[in-house]
């Protein structure tokens, strides 16, 4: 089938659904990243308002909680300076994001103390100062005890409190019951070691953090434990401080701070802002002060399509278009996700491989890979200012296409021209900094770019660099010589909410409130997952090279709980969830708690290269429920399972 074969028949299909039931059956979803901007895109010029990205199955618990308590989503995290840092289960090592893994590094260099709470010994528990292996779930009550004492014993920063944030007496009030005496039984950590762990980090402050995390989500209660990390922050002044977390500075800010033009203000996007479809979308997260209306209108609740198609609940979904989406792998009870692909009316996936959810499709659309592909100029803002740019290192092998271009023909297919206004991708560069060319050809000449000098709005000596550097940024400094401004907050109050009215409202969680995660039964075991550096999520298992490093997931046992099982090193067993099974060899270790099995997931794939099927290893999605968390709306990515020797 060619190109234009392909577009027609797509056209065709979209026209009927869009006539018999509607737009808003046809649902649009992405990984986040660049293709995300012209999916959506075409999805609002189509009228549906149905478009989420992977966020339900990766990091929407941290980002729902920071905009809850912050207003934003993209707070970064001052790893390389930090002096104190407690870490659950984020780990840097194995995540891959490099940034990360290079300042934790050099903060352990510089001598900074890192505590690894995890229930397993992980790369990052490796390298910590100590490995507490908390119970699975226990995080939320090490938190509530935190908060509880630092409030209590009056650690917290109380100026910082006074200024730059609200809602402190109602956040008091949610957290008096929760001390670590209440709370040792439920994380498994005694109250004396919560209570010293608490001062340590407050004696560091504020050059310590409670750092958030990534993947999500540990139990139902990811709101309360990522909003209860972000709290713990505010209440140690950590905020725009070395060490600490810090709000990244966007060109528009970092010029008005600096009272000159230092950055060039590129557009983010050329494509016109389309007007959002008004009909009700299938996860209910554009209800107005809804429980779910925290998390972005980009981002959704992904999952929910599933359940959507198959009970046609609020509404039937009889569409599917995914670009570089695998959720077969990711997202949980793998054989529901199936059973609804099955049912659709049309699939179309857009991707550089053919996955396990791609083998379903009607249409795979193939996608140019990151190295075959130009891409938009986007913003790269850290503590000051910067772009990046991704350039094509060389020609496509084989009749492929990056989003851009296949959205813009497609576009052009259905009529929707004016949605998609550039030729080809350098028109659309040139549009967004069409104002900076010599920007624009040291941009491409370098890959990246930044501009002036970083800062942090709270640090003495970063803003003394900052106002030596530029003279007139002296008058935006407040009368405690603090670029106060960085810390305006998109709340309701403008300011940092501690307790959250909205929530409280909406669902009676403004304060922090602890409920029981029951996750397991007693004769079962907990089950945890979590990311390895060879792959990239439930990507790349079927790389034949990939694959050859590493084509298994062998299951994490307590060594002392597979002496009793009669189990060694290779043996199988079958894990059972109330879910379904799966089949995975073990791999006996003193390195896990003895309540708890543990697998990278991303593995045991169906689909198929080179007529070769690389379904090795154990499919975590296979055993886990398809739950929504409160607020945040999760998956959730522990569940109890029995085991049983093959």
């Amino acid at each position: 089938m060619s190109w234009e074969e392909a577009y027609n028949y797509i056209v065709q299909k979209l026209s009927v659904i869009k006539e018999k039931y509607g737009a808003k059956s046809v649902a649009f979803a992405s990984k986040s990243g660049p293709e995300q901007t012209f999916l959506n895109q075409f999805a609002y010029a189509y009228g549906s308002p149905n478009i989420f990205d992977h966020g339900n199955t990766c990091p929407s618990g941290y980002s729902v909680a920071l905009t809850s308590v912050f207003g934003n989503g993209s707070i970064s995290r001052d790893f390389s300076n930090c002096k104190f840092m407690l870490n659950f289960g984020h780990n840097v090592y194995e995540g891959m994001v490099i940034s990360y893994a290079r300042g934790v590094t050099q903060a352990l260099e510089k001598g900074a103390k890192l505590i690894s709470l995890d229930p397993r010994f992980s790369v990052l528990s490796s390298k910590a100062s100590e490995w507490i292996p908390i119970r699975p779930g226990g995080d939320t009550a090490f938190m509530m005890a935190m908060v509880h004492t630092l409030i209590f014993e009056e650690l917290y920063d109380k100026k910082f409190v006074e200024k730059y944030t609200i809602g402190f007496e109602k956040l008091k009030e949610s957290v008096k019951n929760y001390t670590p005496e209440a709370m040792a039984k439920e994380c498994d950590i005694s109250a004396k070691r919560i209570r010293e762990l608490t001062r340590e980090c407050a004696k560091y402050a504020p050059h310590s953090m409670v750092d958030f995390g990534h993947r999500a989500t540990f139990s139902p209660e990811e709101i309360e434990f990522r909003r209860a990390i972000a709290i713990a922050n505010a209440l140690l002044g950590n905020i725009e401080t070395k060490g600490g977390l810090y709000f990244p500075k966007s060109p528009a800010l970092y010029n008005k701070l600096a009272g000159e033009h230092v950055a060039p203000e590129f557009k983010g996007s050329i494509l016109p802002k389309l007007e959002i479809p008004q009909e009700p979308r299938i996860d209910l997260i554009d209800i107005k002060d809804g429980e779910f209306s925290k998390i972005s209108k980009t981002r959704g609740i992904y999952s929910k399509v599933f359940k959507s198609i198959l009970e046609e609940k609020p509404y039937a979904i009889k569409g599917l278009f995914i670009t570089r989406s695998n959720p077969v792998m990711t997202v949980n009870d793998s054989n529901e996700v199936v059973e609804a692909l099955k049912k659709l009316d049309l699939f179309i996936s857009v991707d550089v491989y053919v996955s396990d959810t791609s083998q379903y499709a009607d249409i795979i659309l193939p996608e140019s890979t990151y190295l075959e592909r130009d891409e938009q100029f986007l913003a790269k803002n850290g503590k000051n200012p910067g772009y990046e740019v991704r350039q094509k290192a060389v020609e496509p092998i084989g009749n492929t296409k990056p989003s851009w271009q296949i959205y813009l023909e497609l576009a052009k297919k259905m009529g929707y021209e004016s949605a998609f206004p550039y030729t080809d991708i350098e028109d659309f560069r040139i549009k967004q900094g069409y104002n900076y060319p010599n920007e624009m050809f040291k941009l491409k000449e370098k890959g990246m770019n930044s501009y002036g000098i970083p800062l942090l709005a709270r640090d003495k000596e970063s803003i003394k660099k900052f106002v030596e550097k530029y003279p007139n940024s002296k008058a935006n400094l407040d009368s405690d010589r603090e670029f106060s401004e960085v810390l305006k907050c998109k709340t309701k109050s403008g300011k940092i909410e501690l307790f959250d009215e909205a929530l409280e409202k909406a669902c009676g969680r403004g304060g922090l409130t602890y409920n029981n995660p029951k996750l397991k039964n007693e004769d079962e075991f907990y089950f945890i997952q979590g990311k390895v550096a060879v792959h990239t999520n439930g990507h790349t298992m079927n790389i034949p090279w990939l694959n050859t490093l590493m084509s298994d997931n062998a299951v994490w046992i307590n060594q002392k709980v597979a002496d009793k099982l009669k189990l060694k090193k290779g043996d199988k067993i079958k894990i059972t969830s109330k879910v379904g099974s799966q089949i995975a060899s073990v791999l006996p270790t003193i390195g896990i708690r003895e309540d708890t099995l543990f697998a990278y997931f991303g593995f045991g794939h169906t689909s198929k290269k080179q007529d070769i099927a690389y379904n090795k290893g154990m499919s975590a999605s296979h055993l886990l429920e398809n739950t929504i968390s409160p607020v945040a709306g999760n998956n959730v990515h522990t569940i109890g399972v029995k085991i049983e020797k093959v």
